[in-house]
């Protein structure tokens, strides 16, 4: 066995038993860019509900829409009665709740769906003046694409440590969802995301995402 593989075969061993959720990381960030209070919001791809549960303190009513059965059944027995989250099982984006929303989210799921029309779809099931936020997943291509995945390897290991305080721990509920490879680079999600959402504003980020930030006018 080479070292490169023995390296990777290591850090798997590492993550398998000290696992962390790299999307619930950026959901402080999510409430950053949404007002401190709103009336309806919808979150798709919602996985065990964690980030809808979040939105539910500043919305009056949250949307929570996943295509995976046992997942939606996982975030309504992780939801407490009193909370204003309403969880339905849906494909995206053309089977989605009535809006329109203040505030659409989508964390990890975009890349499930075909980019374009999916943008579409939250368009026009946001209320103007609403946020769209997108957190998603993007083919690595460029040279700054591995640099910064090469950089994110170190600190993944970090956090890794610091959010299970050096012991082990089992896979949280939010990691038990289907997954699946992104297929599109990120200056094609750019170009596609800036055609169908003028003065939309993406960025690059650590641990293998990309944000997406738009306000309809």
């Amino acid at each position: 066995m080479t070292p490169p593989s023995r390296i990777i075969q290591a850090l798997d061993r590492f993550h398998a038993a000290h696992p962390w959720d790299h999307n619930a990381h950026y959901h402080p960030w999510i409430l950053r860019q949404l007002p401190r209070s709103f009336g309806s919001a919808l979150d798709v791809g919602c996985g065990t509900g964690d980030l809808a549960r979040l939105l539910a303190s500043r919305a009056r009513a949250v949307d929570g829409v996943d295509a995976d059965p046992a997942i939606v059944t996982r975030a309504r027995e992780l939801t407490p009665p009193a909370v204003p989250v309403t969880f339905t099982v849906a494909d995206a984006p053309h089977d989605l709740p009535p809006g329109p929303h203040d505030v659409v989210t989508c964390v990890a799921a975009i890349h499930h769906m075909p980019f374009g029309d999916a943008l579409a779809g939250f368009r026009q099931h946001l209320a103007p003046g609403g946020t769209l936020v997108v957190v998603g997943l993007a083919r690595a291509e460029t040279p700054g694409d591995h640099l910064l995945g090469a950089a994110a390897v170190p600190a993944n290991v970090g956090m890794a440590w610091i959010k299970n305080r050096g012991r082990t721990a089992p896979r949280p509920d939010a990691m038990t969802a289907p997954t699946r490879p992104a297929t599109m680079s990120f200056p094609d999600i750019v170009r596609e995301a800036r055609r169908v959402l003028p003065g939309v504003r993406l960025r690059r980020r650590l641990f293998w995402r990309y944000t997406l930030v738009w306000h309809r006018p």
